[in-house]
């Protein structure tokens, strides 16, 4: 950091630099992105504070540095909450990971350090998909990502890796859109594209198409990491609309080279928390709900009420036609899709449709009974994706059961109803049923705004908007709100994976 101190500092007069030097100096500019990012995110102190002193001596010579846009990694969730100090020694040893490995302390893997033992295992699978051995070639494994995170248009994760892509040795022509890309790779589109939106229509047609067209064929090992790597990132888009992730700092949009507006930094993203919608007594009485409905529904559970088989199928088929109603209010704004991420996707008009519709003839429940991942999923991966399904198997452990014993202002509490209540409303909007599990429960445990936030960041997440987020479960932490984040994001990626293995299973037997 000192001799790259004294490098930039030497030649630039204290005087300031000349009329327009800084920005005929695209190298000038990418260092000084550089140091504003180490200066907020670096998980090493000296250097963070090093960058800062360093952007300030260039400030103070003349050269417009660059400042951070908006605060923090979230505009959802207030800085103050993500960065806290004194941070647990497993979520700093994450970071430290994170970045050795990679350069950088993304905001994705900030807001997950809300959950550190989540993270640890997010950040193994998500290491694994993208940088040890496999059958794909780094740079097409960011290229994949690319393309996954474009039917979402998600910008943040196309541009992230748009920089990985080209740092892994990619060509800067496949940038250029899917049509610049090797018809290997578009021959993803159309399970891509699927996949994203409504998996329940993968078919073991689809998967043989790809594992046989001639000199652009897939194996089968490449095409599990593929559909593993599409599964991740369309999941990873959830959670980027759902805790409304920032672009990262050196990136468009997250960033200025002008003075600051005050309005810009000092707005807090934690402004309507808690105060949009129903007033405080009234949320708090909701927790009080919430926690006796949850109380009520275990003890049903230790009586072992006997409800028939035709019950339960009855109320899964209720909930499902009860979601065709949750969908977002009508001040959705539809975004355009920028350019960059446009020239990714091919048939942008196709998304989610509810997997029941009125009037139309619905594919058969996918009864997850006869293609459990316990029992099938996992040892298919493991057999043609060594040590990646050991890694997910996990993952979905660790999040299913991740509890903390608490909700809001409450401890001691057993929250094991809730999670699964959420889990299994995500699989129910994609067409999965458990047959042992009484779906009256989604009903008593889930409100709507609840149900709207769910289904919208399952399905469709760029509808997704802050308003949202404030309107469900006014008095819990923001902490908890990330907790069912990470819960959708895991129970949407097995729901997905579950259809594209059960094809490739058609396909081999």
């Amino acid at each position: 950091m000192d001799a790259l101190g004294r490098e930039l500092l030497s030649g630039i007069p204290s005087t300031g630099p000349s009329q327009g030097e800084t920005e005929e100096s695209p190298g000038l500019h990418r260092t000084l992105l550089l140091l504003l990012r180490l200066s907020q995110s670096c998980p090493f102190g000296e250097t963070q504070e090093k960058c800062s002193q360093l952007l300030q001596a260039l400030q103070d010579r003349g050269i417009k540095t660059p400042r951070q846009m908006g605060r923090g990694p979230s505009s959802f969730l207030p800085v103050e909450e993500i960065l806290q100090e004194g941070a647990e020694n497993a979520q700093r040893r994450i970071f430290i990971e994170a970045f050795v490995s990679t350069g950088r302390v993304d905001n994705i893997t900030m807001v997950m350090g809300l959950h550190p033992k989540y993270l640890s295992s997010f950040w193994r699978t998500q290491y694994l998909l993208l940088c040890m051995d496999g059958p794909l070639p780094h740079h097409k494994r960011h290229y994949i990502a690319i393309m996954a995170a474009a039917r979402h248009q998600c910008s943040y994760l196309v541009g992230l890796h748009m920089g990985e892509f080209l740092q892994a040795g990619g060509d800067p022509e496949w940038l250029q859109g899917l049509h610049c890309a090797p018809q290997k790779l578009r021959n993803l589109n159309e399970i891509n594209k699927i996949l994203a939106h409504r998996p329940w229509l993968i078919t073991k047609e689809h998967i043989e198409a790809l594992l046989k067209t001639g000199e652009n064929s897939w194996s089968l090992a490449e095409l599990i990491q593929a559909l593993v790597l599409l599964t991740h990132y369309h999941s990873l888009a959830s959670f980027v609309f759902g805790c409304g992730i920032n672009p990262e700092i050196d990136h468009e949009g997250g960033h200025a080279f002008q003075p600051p507006s005050p309005r810009s930094c000092d707005s807090s993203p934690a402004s309507e928390e808690g105060v949009s919608g129903s007033g405080g007594r009234d949320a708090m009485q909701e927790v009080e709900v919430l926690m006796e409905r949850m109380k009520l529904l275990q003890e049903c559970q230790l009586e072992e009420d006997e409800v028939t088989q035709e019950e339960m199928e009855t109320r899964f088929e209720l909930e499902k036609t009860e979601s065709l109603l949750v969908a977002p209010s009508v001040d959705i704004v539809e975004h355009s899709l920028p350019p960059n991420v446009l020239c990714f996707v091919e048939d942008p008009g196709f998304g989610y449709k509810d997997f029941t519709r009125r009037g139309e003839q619905t594919p058969p429940t996918f009864r997850a009974q006869d293609y459990t991942w316990e029992d099938h999923g996992y040892s298919l991966i493991n057999r043609l994706y060594p040590d990646v399904g050991q890694l997910l198997d996990e993952k979905f452990q660790v999040v299913y059961n991740l509890t903390y014993n608490t909700m809001a202002m409450h401890h001691g509490v057993d929250t094991s109803t809730l999670r699964r209540a959420i889990w299994n409303y995500v699989h129910c909007v994609f067409g999965i049923r458990y047959d042992d599990y009484d779906y009256g429960e989604v009903n008593q445990l889930l409100e709507r705004s609840l149900k709207v936030y769910i289904k919208t960041v399952a399905c469709y997440p760029e509808k997704t908007t802050r308003r949202m987020y404030t309107h469900f479960w006014h008095h819990f932490k923001h902490s908890e709100k990330v907790h069912v984040n990470l819960l959708l994001l895991e129970a949407r990626m097995q729901a997905a994976l579950l259809y594209a293995l059960r094809a490739i299973t058609r396909y081999m037997t």
